[in-house]
């Protein structure tokens, strides 16, 4: 099943799928091992940070070559992809899935940008996802100006055919210096009104009712990102406190279990909806 299909059954179901951040081999085997161990779907995502850090070929391959040796159902997603040329690499080398963010330009620019990437992921049968708002980066603060309106989301899906939207409800990306507060009521209006399943980003740290809560109300795609590497590097740096171990086989597996621990959490969170 194509990744554009499974999120359209989703949201007939009011269901969603867990979309996860891997940066090496040890956080994309945590988090298949989970996937693999209550057998559920799964997205890998990348962004083009990680695939600066272990080069395009070597990412795909190892992350379709995983999804086979788990056998997990899961698809292949650029996280983030800041423009066209980075989408075309990543669609010429099999993604499932790309992502155009072009949230931060005019909305009229970024509908010709979407559009367009519509066009060229038809040709490869990939799911196009795009952000239309403002959900807040690293370092910036959110705005509730910013957040996506119902009748902007409905022009912007008909006038790309973009195959799922990203919206800003109140989620931010990175950690939150503040409790997150989700405007479920806009999310429903915004899901009503449009045929596109929905994606929420910067899902790290949002308690699990209100993750419940926004996929009962029209979110498909739960994104997974800074909890990963954090949790990854918490407990890597508490195995090598006071150690002098140098054999990073040994090391690692701690870590990575922690990962595990968290996409099981995760999943059941979701499928509990």
């Amino acid at each position: 099943m194509r990744l554009q299909e499974k999120l359209l059954q989703l949201k007939a179901e009011r269901k969603a799928i867990l979309a996860a951040n891997f940066y090496n081999f040890e956080t994309l085997s945590g988090i298949l091992q989970a996937a693999s161990m209550i057998k559920m779907p799964i997205i890998l995502q990348i962004s083009e940070s990680s695939i600066h850090y272990m080069g395009l070929t070597v990412a795909t391959a190892l992350a379709k070559t995983a999804l086979r040796e788990f056998a997990v159902e899961g698809w292949l997603h650029l996280d983030h992809g800041s423009s066209v040329e980075i989408v075309q690499s990543c669609l010429d080398e099999g993604f499932d899935s790309v992502m155009i963010d072009a949230s931060e330009k005019p909305l009229d620019e970024n509908i010709r940008i979407t559009r367009h990437v519509v066009k060229i992921a038809a040709a490869y049968n990939a799911n196009v996802e795009a952000e239309l708002g403002f959900v807040a980066k690293l370092g910036q603060k959110q705005n509730m100006q910013g957040f996506t309106q119902p009748g902007d989301a409905a022009r912007f899906v008909n006038s790309t055919s973009v195959n799922a939207l990203a919206i800003a409800i109140g989620s931010a990306h990175g950690f939150y210096k503040q409790a997150p507060k989700l405007n479920i009521e806009l999310l429903s209006r915004i899901s009503d009104n449009i045929p596109a399943p929905l994606v929420l980003h910067g899902c790290s740290g949002i308690p699990d009712t209100m993750l419940q809560e926004a996929i009962r109300n029209g979110i498909c795609k739960i994104n997974l990102a800074t909890e990963i590497k954090n949790t990854f590097m918490v407990a890597l740096k508490k195995r090598l406190k006071n150690n002098s171990e140098i054999d990073l086989r040994i090391v690692f597996p701690d870590a990575t279990q922690t990962v595990v621990d968290l996409i099981l959490k995760k999943l059941k969170t979701i499928h509990q909806t």
